[in-house]
């Protein structure tokens, strides 16, 4: 039989519960190997229930301490109970000093009692007793992590000034450098904004043109890593050279926020179409797109989609880390590329002599290393637009595998 003897507003504050006639303190803490949120219970007695029911600060100050026991214990295992009753009477019962002492002997969640508005200096300066004058019952888990972003920056030795902070928080970069950016105006300090408009308006002039590409050996909605890097090296050294003063965290901010703007656009629009006319009669009419798991597409000329925004559709749907190399053929030709994604290479099939009379055809095959997904791209649209001859010219084109082998190596190397 458990009942609740004292709570506060704020659910998470442990409770002050009665089990079987025991007086207990009940925290939720941590979670389980389902994500479900761990319940920890530890003995009180009725001295330390009267504390902690007049004292918010003990309250909070116990917590901080106890919480580090919940971590140790993971997923499964349970909490230390004998050190968490250790802790009570330190803690609820014992003059500021010796409290201030404690705990710069112990583990304890400073993020907890600065969400609950301890004195970031005194926490800072071993005064948590004093600290804790300012705690609420209500919590601020931003403040809490505006604190740990700071922590994180100062382990760096990177200072920010207003305008980088500015900027941080415009993206949404201030707390999590990880964090998808965007354009948040509304979080800047109107007096500053209008500078931060101009840094990422420089941004903006150093892009403009610019693209990033969809990369679909990597998934329908991939983009290409090297437009990406391209796109931020122009846009980091247009800001540096113009706004010199900035932090590199600043200016890496205004980077993600244009690489990131110009991938979502990528990624929403269609397929790109690498078709841009020229062919004439050596244009294919009618296509085969394979797979290295045996699955097959057909592609006529006449349909709503060109050959080559069909085939890169396909390889988007199909790529994958065993799944990683495509054919194109031209079966009525006699002709076709084989492309190599784990490899950076391509194979393009010539026949030779068709098979007569229950012989087997002959084929030349040539290979050739490719530059990343635009190499790829061009020679898919060159052999639509062309076939195998119109390849030639983006050779060097190699029918000695062991070459070709050397060559490859000896490009890896770099």
């Amino acid at each position: 039989m458990r009942d609740i003897v004292f709570t506060r507003l704020s659910g998470w504050i442990p409770n002050v519960i009665r089990e079987d006639g025991e007086l207990k303190l009940m925290l939720g803490a941590g979670a389980d190997a389902n994500h479900d949120p761990r319940t920890f219970t530890f003995p009180i007695k009725e001295t330390h229930h009267v504390v902690i029911q007049e004292d918010l600060a003990r309250h909070l100050l116990l917590w901080s301490a106890v919480l580090p026991l919940c971590d140790a214990a993971g997923t499964r295992g349970k909490l230390d109970e004998s050190a968490a009753v250790a802790l009570l009477d330190p803690i609820l019962l014992s003059a500021p000093e010796d409290v201030d002492a404690l705990f710069r002997r112990i583990p304890w969640d400073r993020g907890r009692l600065i969400a609950h508005g301890a004195g970031i200096d005194l926490l800072e300066r071993g005064q948590v007793c004093a600290a804790m004058r300012t705690a609420t019952e209500t919590s601020d888990a931003k403040r809490a992590q505006e604190y740990h972003a700071r922590r994180r920056r100062a382990d760096r030795g990177v200072v920010l000034g207003p305008l980088d902070a500015a900027i941080l928080r415009y993206t949404g970069q201030y707390l999590h450098g990880a964090t998808i950016p965007r354009r948040t105006p509304d979080a800047v300090d109107p007096a500053l904004l209008p500078e931060v408009v101009r840094v990422v308006a420089t941004a903006e002039q150093a892009c403009a043109g610019m693209r990033i590409s969809r990369d679909p050996r990597r998934g329908k909605r991939a983009t290409d890593k090297r437009d990406w890097d391209r796109m931020a090296a122009a846009v980091e050294t247009a800001v540096r050279r113009a706004h010199a003063e900035l932090a590199d965290d600043a200016v890496r901010s205004v980077s993600f926020l244009m690489c990131s703007e110009a991938a979502d656009r990528s990624k929403n629009a269609p397929m790109e179409d690498d078709e841009a006319g020229g062919g004439g009669s050596a244009r294919k009419t009618a296509l085969s797109f394979t797979d290295d798991k045996g699955v097959e597409k057909k592609w006529r000329q006449g349909g709503p989609r060109t050959a080559t925004a069909e085939f890169w559709e396909f390889v988007g749907d199909r790529s994958a880390a065993d799944n990683e190399v495509f054919t194109i053929e031209d079966e009525e030709m006699g002709e076709g590329i084989q492309l190599h994604f784990y490899a950076d290479s391509i194979a393009r099939v010539t026949t030779v002599r068709k098979g007569r009379g229950g012989s087997d055809p002959e084929y030349r095959v040539e290979y050739s290393l490719v530059d990343g997904i635009g190499g790829y791209r061009k020679l898919v649209s060159t052999f639509v637009l062309g076939g195998c001859a119109a390849l030639g010219q983006h050779g060097p084109w190699m029918t000695d595998v062991a070459e070709f082998e050397r060559a490859r190596r000896r490009r890896d190397a770099k």
